[in-house]
């Protein structure tokens, strides 16, 4: 193509929205270029995105992999499904392939969302480049070689050659990318708002109380705190400080992460319920930021720890904020059933 043709949307037709997270911001992104216009909170809380797993058989760097998000990709099937919204996901085999589906979109001004990984995003700062491979942003204009992308967790647009979003699409490593993209076929005109979002209430509620595996939700809090306790008798002070560390990492700066998802939640639930007419969902909300506040702090006590991790006093800390954990899991616990007795009830009248 040559170099002065365009191919895709022109950015003055294009709206950028800055997210907290990824995904969200991608869908939110390929939702208003179709005219429905959801709030990230909205998103997040329709596709359930809430969750918590521990599962030491799976490593990240060598250390238990620790998540407070689900599998890439299972908030905007779930948003799609309970909206009546037409998806089309596509993977590959080689990066050319990829690249040259990409631009038959974009010839066909369709803005069409890419997954990627972030260790060679060249306009992300140094200290965020680390190799994860589930970040999402969408691609919308072509201007030769160049790419203008909407990446939700920038200001402004920026862009990449088509060398450097083939590299960062076919990135290597754990859950490598494949080359995806998806992008919205069709957008219902009055979409189911009500049901859609008790239904993410109810499944979110599920996901955090009754999957029956010790690993996920709640029981899941309460087997790290567990495990956790037993970290410096059974590694070392300084293993076990690079496993609290992985942790606190995985909560703060990988995908929102703990707290900032409980917060994204609050909003949610003060957003709901007002569609709802449902003065229960403020005091939910008030409740739910609450719960963020104890993760908040769980963080800065566990930082805390893996700084000073030659005190003496190794143990004791760790049994401390293995506690903290606890206190947390106990609070949503009894949180995730009112607010999953409501759902349940608004569904039935």
């Amino acid at each position: 193509m040559p170099e002065q043709v365009l191919a895709g949307v022109p950015r003055e037709l294009f709206t950028h929205i800055s997210s907290a997270h990824c995904e969200n911001g991608a869908i939110a992104v390929l939702l208003h270029h179709k005219g429905l216009s959801l709030s990230e909170p909205l998103i997040f809380g329709i596709g359930g995105g809430l969750f918590f797993s521990h599962m030491p058989f799976v490593r990240l760097h060598g250390m238990p992999v620790t998540s407070f998000r689900p599998l890439p990709g299972q908030i905007f099937r779930r948003l799609s499904r309970r909206l009546g919204i037409r998806v089309v996901t596509r993977r590959f085999r080689n990066p050319e392939e990829a690249m040259d589906a990409l631009d038959a979109n974009l010839a066909q001004g369709i803005p069409t969302a890419c997954l990627v990984g972030v260790f060679h995003l060249p306009y992300f700062p140094p200290h965020y480049r680390f190799h994860f491979n589930a970040h999402n942003l969408v691609v919308f204009l072509r201007e030769g070689h160049r790419y203008y992308i909407s990446d939700p967790v920038m200001p402004e647009v920026t862009t990449l050659t088509r060398d450097e979003l083939a590299l960062v699409r076919f990135a290597k490593g754990t859950a490598a990318p494949r080359g995806k993209m998806y992008w919205i076929e069709e957008v219902p005109e009055n979409p189911p708002l009500r049901q859609a979002i008790l239904r993410g209430i109810r499944r979110n509620m599920y996901d955090m109380l009754a999957i029956p595996l010790p690993f996920f939700g709640v029981k899941g809090i309460r087997y790290l705190a567990r495990r956790m306790q037993q970290w410096p008798r059974r590694l070392g002070s300084r293993r076990a400080a690079l496993y609290l560390g992985q942790v606190v990492r995985m909560q703060e700066e990988i995908g929102t992460g703990g707290a900032g998802f409980r917060y994204m939640y609050a909003a949610f639930l003060s957003e709901a319920g007002r569609l709802l007419r449902d003065e229960d969902f403020r005091s939910f909300a008030l409740e739910m930021n609450h719960i963020g506040d104890l993760w908040r702090q769980f963080a800065i006590e566990a930082a805390r720890l893996c700084k000073n991790r030659h005190s003496e006093n190794i143990c004791s800390g760790y049994i401390s904020v293995a506690h903290y954990l606890r206190l947390i899991a106990d609070a949503e616990e009894a949180f995730y059933k009112k607010v999953w007795h409501k759902a349940r009830v608004l569904l039935g009248s």
